[in-house]
């Protein structure tokens, strides 16, 4: 069905080639537009600045970006202070693309079919964010200028989220969001708590970007990225209204219409209530499938918008106190949705929401750090141990970041590297956007109520499993390329995390190509023993065990 796809894609260029054109033409006419000159006041090793924006590395390694204006002002300002961040970031994030693209031939053919997918993506943005976005690429490294013109890419660059849903290959996608309010929290307000479980690569998480905007028009807000994104996928205004991002199950898009991080952006800038967020959200057309949970503090609750290419609908919980989020729709809209349904039967989302329920039911008067501790939960249902990294968990030890929020106290936490097992570092917008201006090169953060790091970080199995990381695209690479891997290694390799399938999958498989039927056998049984992380990968496991024991070869 891929190749299909990106066959159709290649089609339908070669009668659109001038459609490519559309982005660099308005490009073209921002270029015309009278710019404000701008020149860095400040620069150190950890602060920037510009008049009275800032970019400020604070003492847990969060980025914080102070950034106000006009779009076009908000734009070129962010492009300066974080010229050197949104140089790293597209790195990481085209050397993730090389990895899974090694050939350069097809990484040109990858960009020229990426062009034609996203021809008319700036069509679907709203002009004020393409003023902001060209703003920023003015300030994009030449690197990758030969693949992709800089304003074009960072179009494309604010699909990679959307797509990375669609095309699971590129990103690990499995987002888990709590929201409870009355009895369930403590002080009766709303609290809300999530973790982004977007995936693309290790350099690709390493800056944490948290940018606070005071834009001339709408809402000020802060949210939590990286650098070269100008759209959402956590984020809280100054008037408590919250904005996190969960996927769904999607189809293969056919073209790129409005990114969900940009619609999100839309939400936290100009909405204040559920109906405003509502009314943002209804007049995008997007091409994945989306969970927005919207968080009120003119509500006091939460709710959650279920969006997809086809489909619309709003969702608010049964319970009177509490609202869980994974990777799958609620909403009457979807029940019947038959992707919807497969997402349920074949992924981890499901799982994920038992283990919310199952932690809430438990769980009484939350509070931040309770939070804290639920969106670090290693463990399956019932507290079973189900290895390291297992995207059953909620903390699958590749997040992004964790986020909590209480939007009528107006404060944020976000977690810091790595994942979220550091610690989670508490904004206080009611101060932030109190003052007008932030010259002084110190954090915003209101450190006094910061959450301290997990305890995993300091033992050994917290190194181990870093060690694991490790090994496992060792075995991997050997695996692919019909390496030999021996006894000692495979050993040391399922001893770095043995209660995780993939470790006896992975040699069993091994085993397998190698005829030696018996050994494959007991590593696959052990493997399927084990808590498995979807539907699929259990049916690999037995369909392998059902070929060995229909060879009746198992010594």
């Amino acid at each position: 069905m891929m190749k299909t796809y990106w066959l159709a894609i290649w089609i339908a260029s070669l009668f659109s080639s001038c459609a490519l054109n559309g982005a660099l033409k308005e490009k073209a006419r921002f270029e015309q537009l009278e710019m404000p000159k701008l020149k860095l006041a400040d620069s150190t090793d950890n602060y920037l600045s510009i008049d009275s924006s800032f970019l400020f590395h604070n003492a847990q390694g969060l980025w914080e970006l102070y950034v106000g204006g006009n779009p076009m002002e908000i734009g070129l300002k962010t492009g300066i202070l974080t010229k050197s961040l949104y140089a790293y970031q597209e790195r990481a994030f085209f050397t993730k693309i090389q990895e899974f693209i090694p050939s350069e031939r097809k990484q040109r053919w990858m960009m020229r079919l990426t062009k034609m997918y996203n021809r008319n993506i700036h069509k679907y943005i709203p002009l004020a964010y393409r003023e902001e976005i060209f703003g920023l690429s003015r300030y994009a490294s030449p690197r990758y200028d030969s693949l992709m013109d800089p304003y074009q890419r960072n179009l494309f660059l604010h699909g990679a989220h959307d797509l990375g849903h669609a095309f699971q290959d590129l990103a690990l996608v499995g987002c888990s969001s709590l929201a409870a309010w009355g009895s369930k929290s403590a002080d009766g307000e709303l609290i809300i708590g999530r973790n982004f479980d977007f995936y693309a690569g290790d350099d690709f998480s390493h800056n944490k970007l948290i940018t606070i905007v005071k834009p001339d028009s709408g809402y000020s807000f802060l949210s939590v990225g990286w650098a070269g994104m100008i759209g959402v996928v956590s984020g809280m205004n100054s008037a408590g209204l919250t904005v996190t991002l969960n996927a769904g199950k999607s189809s293969i898009p056919w073209s790129a219409k409005t990114p969900i991080s940009i619609v999100a952006r839309e939400i936290l800038q100009y909405a204040r209530n559920f109906k405003e967020a509502i009314a943002i959200a209804k007049k995008h057309p997007i091409f994945i499938s989306e969970s927005l949970m919207i968080g009120s503090a003119a509500e006091d609750r939460a709710i959650l918008i279920e969006m997809s290419p086809h489909n619309f609908d709003v969702f608010e919980s049964d319970n009177a106190n509490y609202l869980l989020c994974t990777n799958h729709f609620q909403s009457n809209a979807y029940r019947s949705d038959k992707r919807n349904q497969k997402q349920i039967e074949e992924s981890h989302s499901a799982y994920r929401y038992e283990l919310l329920t199952e932690q809430l039911q438990q769980q009484d008067k939350l509070t931040a750090p309770k939070v804290a501790a639920i969106l670090r939960d290693r463990n399956g249902l019932k507290n079973k141990e189900i290895g390291y990294g297992n995207e059953k968990a909620l903390n699958q030890l590749l997040a992004h970041h964790g986020i909590i929020f209480q939007p009528k106290k107006r404060l944020v936490w976000v977690s810091a590297n790595p994942y979220q097992l550091g610690e989670f570092v508490c904004y206080d917008l009611n101060k932030i956007f109190a003052t007008n201006t932030h010259r002084a090169a110190y954090s915003l953060a209101n450190t006094a109520l910061n959450i301290p790091q997990d305890a995993f970080l300091t033992s050994k199995a917290y190194r181990d499993y870093e060690d694991y990381r490790k090994q496992d695209r060792v075995i991997d690479h050997k695996l692919k390329s019909d390496q030999t891997i021996t006894e000692s290694e495979w050993q040391a390799y399922q001893k770095l995390n043995p209660l995780f399938w993939a470790v006896y999958y992975k040699r069993g498989k091994y085993y397998f190509e190698q005829k030696r039927y018996g050994e494959a056998l007991k590593q696959l049984r052990q493997a399927n023993s084990c808590e498995v992380t979807t539907l699929t990968d259990r049916k690999n496991i037995t369909s392998y065990i059902h070929k060995i024991e229909k060879k009746g070869d198992n010594r």
